[in-house]
């Protein structure tokens, strides 16, 4: 195994802390002051801007998905139910059927482009600002703790 494989840990340890050579483990006496990337994660995960960026997302998603999905089942209990509404014509050979399942995709892609303006507009830089102070404090972490490239 190469020294600076990332998945090495280094002699195994038994558990009275000794490591296969016969004396302590180095460091054992004194615990690690530098938190870990679990550690660093929770307390991003608990600050109060990574829960704005959860609360900007819910405020989205939960009515958006919530309203196309009772715009759905709305259109599919009428293809069900009121097959005579359903068939009478529009325009020409276009029935309400027709328009509305035309309605559907149309209201699929608005959605889409919907969230992905909010999600620029309200979330991605917040998010990104997140992101960077995550990577900051993860960067001065040893090879033990954090999982490199592979070579």
């Amino acid at each position: 195994m190469r020294p600076d494989d990332p998945w090495d840990d280094g002699p195994a340890r038994d558990r009275d802390g000794q490591d296969g050579t016969g004396g302590d483990a180095p460091g054992a006496a004194e615990p690690d002051q530098t938190p870990g990337a679990a550690e660093i994660y929770l307390e991003v995960h608990r600050s109060p801007a990574f829960r704005e960026v959860r609360r900007r997302y819910r405020r989205f998603v939960v009515p958006a998905a919530l309203a196309f999905l009772l715009w759905y089942l709305a259109y599919v209990v009428a293809a069900t139910t009121a097959p005579g509404l359903m068939a009478r014509p529009v325009a020409g050979a276009v029935n309400v059927a027709m328009v509305a399942g035309l309605g559907q995709f149309l209201s699929t892609f608005l959605l889409t482009w919907a969230y992905a303006r909010h999600a620029r507009l309200r979330r991605d830089r917040a998010a990104l600002d997140l992101r960077w102070e995550t990577q900051e404090m993860t960067r001065g972490m040893g090879p033990a703790t954090t999982r490199g490239p592979v070579r």
